[in-house]
């Protein structure tokens, strides 16, 4: 498994060869994807000299597409209600920049493989779970992402790798600190040390 992988979902939900069903999930974030295929295929954008431009025009569309409050408070699960509004608010900026950190720069090294998209499966009257495989040099990989409807748009709040979810994965780690610490020592360790934090998913190989 790749942990590239999680961060590429995250933003190739659809768009992309291989599609079967589509539907407003899929449609919503495919104008995303479209923008961020031109950007990792952009030549101007290669190598080292482009990679932090081609790193920020990837982050402003992925802010655009994820639902970072849903994913802080689905990741924080009960212990959302023991933060304090201004906690709550530093949390979900401090959790983005981690989720940047870990995915968003592995992103720029996708090189064309294949995802085929098998189906949307309804979780719920607002939430979707688009299921798909992506086919590398090493094997198939079962890749869902799951995203919520909010208003007239649809949010990303977590990423299914292999059975392996981002939200549990980083709501298991969370839970362990708060257990026996308050909000602030959960805030600390992200504002200082972020990267004691494990996302359970190999680099790519």
């Amino acid at each position: 498994m790749q942990a590239w992988l999680a961060g590429l979902m995250c933003i190739a939900l659809a768009g992309l060869p291989g599609m079967l069903f589509a539907g407003a999930p899929l449609d919503t974030v495919k104008r995303n994807v479209d923008s961020v295929l031109q950007i990792l295929r952009d030549p101007k954008l290669q190598g080292e000299s482009g990679r932090k431009v081609k790193e920020q025009k990837i982050e402003a569309i992925v802010d655009q597409l994820f639902d970072y409050v849903e994913l802080s408070k689905r990741t924080l699960g009960l212990n959302w209600n023991t933060f304090t509004i201004e906690q709550r608010k530093e949390f979900v900026q401090l959790f983005r920049s981690v989720l940047k950190d870990t995915y968003i720069d592995r992103v720029t090294t996708y090189s064309n493989e294949q995802i085929t998209f098998i189906k949307e499966v309804p979780l719920s009257d607002t939430a979707f779970e688009v299921q798909a495989v992506v086919t590398t040099k090493s094997g198939q990989i079962p890749v869902s992402c799951r995203v919520i409807r909010e208003g007239a748009e649809w949010k990303v709040y977590d990423v299914v790798i292999e059975g392996v979810s981002l939200v549990n994965n980083y709501r298991t780690q969370f839970r362990e600190i708060l257990a026996n610490n308050p909000p602030e020592k959960l805030l600390e360790i992200l504002r200082e040390k972020p990267g004691t934090l494990s996302s359970t998913l190999p680099r790519r190989s």
